[in-house]
């Protein structure tokens, strides 16, 4: 291996460790299977508590609500109750797949010029996060309560226990948490950050501390009886208002009227084919189902050949399918409440070929502009896409083979920094377009009172050639979730790869800008080649989360990125 001796000796070990598993015999490699059901999340502890629900006879359902709860604690950085989420499910029962959107909306409040300053221009984005502004009405409980309404087997109370133990008895700091906090000292700064994760010299939490959390167990105890009507009244909503609007920076508007308002929805979701397969993910207002049938749609153009892991192939493929895909994205999609997103233009087939004839299979095509559809579109102008880090991402096989796919937030890194009653506050209306208008046309994802900002989590869930589940997926990381799940279906599908391998692949990307090596991995080695080409290249060191379950023969095997604490676990 050629390519080791420009790695750092921990970039040799990452690549040493990518070796072994790849080279390592399949059966290996795969793993063991489970025969009756899996679950892969971001944390052992949240794993745990989904396994402990599947064993009592739970439904995949049971378990995701388990597992949030868990991660709430565990993983606040990340996800929580005080966030929104998207959950796609298979229910084999009726060979159906529908899809729950618990997106955070914005208050009545919301205005489209709300993140501008006194002179018209955006604020700073890293200026906006903290405090109350930022806050969306919070729709992670809302939905998982309507998916368990219709999917539910245990008792909803029942579902909560883990986490309240676990919050009572403390859980050891991990080290991303450890890390985030040492990587982002300001953070100190705000009151409920330093109260909860700092100790009182101005340190840090340290990994392997134990946190314990009574406030959110206690707040779980009123929701676990009083189901989401305990979190959108009484003491917890208002524990809410009172942070969002009196915040310490940034106040915002939201209301106890605002919360009594929300509404979680059942969605179609969006499917398409990739060669034999079926694939089906989350639609508007994620924008993020879209865009990943879009990038494999595009790439059905080229022989599987050619989009095999870790070649400059498939690196420079994939990236001109990604740069088309993110110039649709910002152009069109919004929330379908707001304004008529053209789902059904934008998968057309037709339109995808027409836009996979623009990739050169030996040169970078440069800025993507957006494709024509034929239907009549409003005049909106396309925003620009930031790349911030966050979310967490869970896969659930019941014993009946329903399957849930769950991509989970609180935006940024511990959302808004602000705590109500134990959990933290999203930050997720920094992800509308701070700017409302762009060369004197509307943008189309705008703040607004009641809109829910477009989102790119895709959890995925795809069908063989035969109509059966095959795998579930879904991953963290902002914009880059959709290049990380099309990258890793890719590798799947095409390259025949295991779910742990394809957690395990090096992370490369192109949000129509730049194009995005992860940092210290023998992608680096392909640089001189992407830039010959025409490729802007640049090595970052990148966050995903892809949690990712496998059908197989005898059973299911699953994969958890090695870059987090999760695990896939199974009987």
């Amino acid at each position: 291996m050629p390519f080791l001796r420009s790695l750092t000796i921990k970039s040799k070990l990452f690549a040493f460790s990518l070796a072994l598993l790849f080279l390592a015999p399949p059966a290996m490699a795969r793993g063991p299977v489970a025969t009756h059901h899996m679950i892969s999340a971001a944390n052992p502890y949240a794993a745990r508590a989904g396994l402990e629900m599947l064993r009592k006879g739970g439904s995949a359902v049971d378990a995701a609500i388990a597992t949030q709860m868990v991660l709430t604690l565990v993983e606040p950085e990340s996800s929580g109750i005080g966030g929104g989420a998207f959950l796609l499910i298979y229910d084999p029962r009726h060979n159906k797949v529908t899809s729950f959107d618990g997106r955070e909306t914005a208050p009545a409040s919301a205005t489209p010029g709300m993140f501008l300053d006194d002179e018209g221009n955006p604020r700073p984005h890293m200026d906006v996060i903290p405090g109350g502004l930022s806050v969306g009405v919070p729709g992670v409980v809302a939905m998982l309560e309507l998916a368990h309404k219709r999917y539910g087997k245990l008792k909803w109370a029942t579902l909560f226990q883990p986490a309240i133990a676990l919050a009572e008895r403390g859980f050891p700091v991990t080290k991303k948490i450890a890390a985030d906090l040492r990587e982002n000292p300001e953070m100190a700064r705000m009151p409920d950050i330093r109260r909860y994760l700092f100790h009182k010299d101005g340190t840090p939490l340290r990994q392997g501390e134990i946190l314990k959390n009574p406030e959110l167990a206690q707040t779980l105890r009123l929701i676990a009886r009083g189901g989401a009507k305990a979190f959108y009244s009484g003491p917890v909503a208002a524990a809410i208002i009172g942070k969002v609007q009196h915040a310490p920076v940034n106040r915002g508007g939201m209301t106890l009227a605002d919360l009594a308002h929300y509404r979680a929805v059942e969605r179609p979701p969006v499917c398409g084919p990739y060669r034999i397969y079926r694939l089906c993910s989350m639609g508007p207002p994620s924008s993020g189902g879209i865009a990943v049938l879009q990038i494999l749609g595009m790439l059905q153009r080229f022989p599987a050949s050619q989009l095999q892991p870790d070649t400059l192939s498939d690196v420079h493929l994939v990236t001109q399918a990604e740069r088309l895909a993110f110039a649709d994205r910002a152009q069109y999609v919004a929330d379908p409440d707001a304004i008529h997103v053209p789902v059904k233009g934008l998968l057309d087939p037709n339109y995808l070929a027409q836009r996979a004839l623009l990739i050169d299979p030996h040169k970078d095509m440069g800025t993507a502009a957006p494709g024509t559809l034929p239907t009549t579109q409003p005049p909106y102008a396309p925003q620009r896409t930031r790349q911030l880090p966050g979310t967490s991402h869970l896969s659930v096989v019941d014993d009946s083979g329903e399957v849930v796919s769950m991509t989970t937030t609180v935006e940024y890194i511990f959302g808004s920094e602000t705590m109500a009653n134990g959990f933290f506050l999203n930050n997720e209306l920094t992800d509308f377009s701070f700017e409302p208008t762009r060369d004197g046309k509307p943008v189309a994802n705008a703040p607004g009172p009641g809109k829910r900002p477009m989102s790119a989590m895709s959890p995925a869930i795809v069908f063989g050639s035969d109509g059966k589940f095959k795998i579930a997926a879904g991953s963290a990381g902002g914009p880059l979730i959709i290049t990380d799940v099309a990258s890793a279906l890719n590798a799947m599908l095409d390259g025949n790869v295991t779910p742990q391998q394809a957690a395990s692949l090096p992370r490369f990307a192109n949000l129509n800008s730049a194009t995005i090596l992860e940092k210290g991995t023998p992608l680096n080695a392909l640089a001189p080649q992407l830039t010959a080409m025409g490729h802007n290249v640049v090595e970052r060191d990148l966050e995903s989360g892809l949690h990712i379950i496998e059908r197989v023969p005898g059973g299911y095997i699953g994969g958890a990125d090695p870059r987090r604490a999760g695990v896939a676990l199974g009987d």
